[in-house]
């Protein structure tokens, strides 16, 4: 059975956690407690979701967490966290990082990490895939695999919402991308 943790719920994260919960049971993940308190009262300060399609999300599948163990049991996790850029304008990979740290203490065999925050080329695998492996004690694309899915979120954007645009994906090997 899928279940399925979106980590990070901003503009990305929320809006897909709410059209995956539709079909699946879906934990969204978020380290701020103020978040996770405001989206169970049926609350979004982003305005990407009403009020009601908040509340019909809990009333499907979804509930919402700051506990990793919360979310130890689901087997796909997709990674919606921000990717600011530094002083310098290159990226600051913090946020995903800490992300797949503690998606690494929790990853179980053939479970599937999909990245959906905004990164360069090859971070995927040369920057959070370490990380996987290393706090799993897992190997990657033998013991549980990866995807990418570039954002394609136009923050406040009511007409274009992730349920109507076509989405790019790929998976860390053809039965995965697949998947």
């Amino acid at each position: 059975m899928i279940k399925i943790a979106v980590i990070g719920l901003g503009y990305v994260g929320l809006p897909l956690a709410h059209a995956f919960s539709g079909k699946y049971p879906v934990i969204g993940f978020d380290i701020a407690q103020d978040r996770i308190d405001e989206l169970a009262s049926g609350q979004d300060r982003t305005l990407e979701l009403s009020e009601l399609q908040v509340k019909e999300a809990i009333a499907n599948r979804m509930q919402f967490t700051c506990n990793s163990d919360d979310i130890a049991d689901c087997n796909i996790y997709i990674v919606t966290v921000p990717t600011p850029i530094d002083k310098n304008k290159r990226p600051d990979l913090t946020p995903l990082i800490k992300a797949s740290e503690t998606i690494g203490t929790i990853l179980n065999k053939d479970d599937i990490v999909i990245y959906e925050s905004t990164v360069y080329p090859g971070a995927t695998e040369e920057d959070c895939v370490p990380v996987l492996e290393k706090y799993s004690g897992l190997t990657f694309n033998k013991d549980f695999f990866c995807g990418y899915s570039p954002e394609r979120i136009n923050p406040g954007d009511k007409v274009h919402t992730v349920t109507k645009k076509k989405k790019v994906t790929s998976g860390s090997t053809p039965e995965i991308a697949k998947k």
